[in-house]
């Protein structure tokens, strides 16, 4: 499959909570929850180095009606739900056309 629509997202959590965000987004992989979805190509959970509590979010969808479909879903909501509460402050988004590249984990 190809990535035809991306996005990033850079979260702060409040002082300190940059494990629970990290580990909150990781959920997101679990069955059921949108990265483990098959048109989700990047789901990608990065920590800053020079903040711990800067959280970077990378993903690769097949496409954007796919990503906007699957976080409409009940999983997706309950994670969003969850990480309000763990920020201190709004988060930055931008979003991308996937050109090319390489993911190996």
């Amino acid at each position: 499959m190809i990535a035809n629509y991306g996005f990033q997202a850079i979260l702060t959590a409040r002082p300190g909570m940059g494990d629970r965000l990290a580990d909150l987004l990781l959920t997101g992989l679990h069955e059921g929850s949108p990265g483990a979805s098959e048109h989700c190509i990047v789901y990608l959970i990065s920590r800053s180095a020079s903040d711990p509590d800067v959280v970077h979010v990378t993903e690769g969808w097949t496409s954007e009606e796919d990503h906007h479909r699957i976080f409409a879903g009940e999983a997706a909501q309950a994670i969003v739900a969850q990480i309000d509460g763990l920020l201190a402050k709004e988060s930055q988004y931008a979003d991308y056309v996937p050109v090319r590249g390489k993911a190996t984990f």
